[in-house]
């Protein structure tokens, strides 16, 4: 498993935008799928973005293609997402997500998960 902390959340206006990253540790992390997750308040966790272990392939929720990007960077065991033309129904909290998954990935096969950051997007 790998450790995963998060970071770059915060409150922006529509149509701004912000680019979150997670940190990973553990010497697998090169081995996994790297997800993002996130869950409203009174909603249930959903499926946003994931990315192939080396880089290759990329594979989206359709409410965010076009929107946001997922990126890796291997070597600082890094993960990123940048997130464009920002939504109010985008806020919620944020997790990113490891794992040795398949093609594309079940949300049933991240087994390491981050502690979550926080996106407020405001009308």
């Amino acid at each position: 498993q790998v450790h995963l902390v998060e970071s770059g959340g915060g409150l922006v206006q529509a149509g701004g935008s912000l680019r979150l990253s997670c940190a990973a540790s553990g010497r697998l992390f090169r081995t996994y799928t790297m997800g993002w997750f996130r869950q409203a308040p009174g909603k249930e966790r959903e499926f946003v973005a994931a990315i192939s272990w080396s880089g290759g392939s990329s594979y989206y929720a359709d409410s965010v293609k076009g929107r946001f990007t997922i990126s890796r960077d291997n070597t600082k065991k890094t993960v990123f997402m940048q997130m464009n033309s920002l939504k109010p129904e985008d806020t919620a909290a944020y997790y990113c997500a490891a794992g040795p998954t398949g093609w594309p990935p079940a949300d049933g096969d991240f087994g390491s998960w981050g502690q979550g950051t926080q996106v407020t997007v405001d009308s």
